[in-house]
């Protein structure tokens, strides 16, 4: 791909990726959030953009704040791979991928620097004035919208200043250790279909079964990656069911589409 003109000011350098394709549905109304997940951040560009990776994303933020962009945002780049959200599964199609330096759980995960975690707040509201609105709640992690196979960006990801800059649907969690209900992998009854059901309805892929299976236990896991981070253990307990009931009182009213 030849080099293209950059989708915002703040993009300090361009770094085409080969691997994208033509949109299908219409414009983008969600933006993912990844970590890169590799021991370096110019390694992780490289493999980005290198035909034989098949994966690419539109920016990769690094830990000084510098954002490349790889692929332009009106393209369909592929970053989210096997996903859903809200009963939507094509996410590459309707959505903005950034890749944000961080060595991963894999490789020695560590905190998200300040100048970094700035970096990604201007380039999603550059995004959201630009193509906006988009509904608060469809800014999400890759683990939002893959939690059976992916991580990232993590439980030390800052989702709590995005959402005091504008950007994303957050609540504070309910303390840890509260007396209550707790559900966990095996139990079978009512109230497993009802937090089921809040998962589904807040956007997570899973199905109302009544069975807490293990589906159920990566999404209650990538639940609180997101929303409840100080443990993240797949089962769910006070905290957890209090916090996603807050999650659920506090969900704006979807916004409507510019034409």
């Amino acid at each position: 791909m030849s080099v293209f003109a950059p989708d915002s000011f703040i993009i300090a350098d361009i770094t085409p990726s080969p691997n994208f394709d033509e949109r299908i549905g219409g414009e983008p109304d969600m933006i993912v959030l990844h970590y890169t997940g590799m021991r370096t951040g110019e390694a992780a560009l490289d493999r980005l953009c290198i035909r034989e990776s098949k994966v690419s994303a539109h920016y990769v933020v690094f830990e000084n704040g510098r954002i490349v962009q790889c692929v332009p945002e009106a393209m369909r780049a592929w970053h989210a791979g096997v996903s859903s959200w809200a009963g939507e599964t094509d996410i590459n199609s309707r959505s903005i991928g950034i890749e944000i330096v961080n060595p991963g759980h894999e490789f020695g995960y560590t905190d998200f620097p300040l100048r970094q975690t700035a970096a990604v707040i201007a380039l999603c509201k550059s995004i959201l004035t630009r193509r906006g609105p988009f509904n608060s709640e469809r800014i999400l992690g890759h683990s939002d919208v893959a939690p059976a196979r992916k991580q990232d960006p993590g439980e030390k990801f800052p989702w709590e200043l995005l959402s005091e800059s504008g950007v994303g649907h957050w609540v504070r969690a309910a303390p840890l250790n509260l007396e209550g209900m707790t559900l966990q992998p095996g139990d079978r009854n009512e109230y497993v279909g009802k937090m089921q059901r809040s998962l589904r309805d807040y956007g997570y892929g899973i199905a109302d079964t009544g069975f807490f299976d293990d589906n159920t236990r990566d999404v209650v896991a990538a639940f609180q990656r997101h929303f409840r981070p100080l443990r993240v253990d797949g089962i769910a307990d006070a905290s957890t069911l209090l916090t996603l009931r807050a999650l659920i009182e506090t969900r704006p009213m979807p916004l409507v589409r510019r034409a």
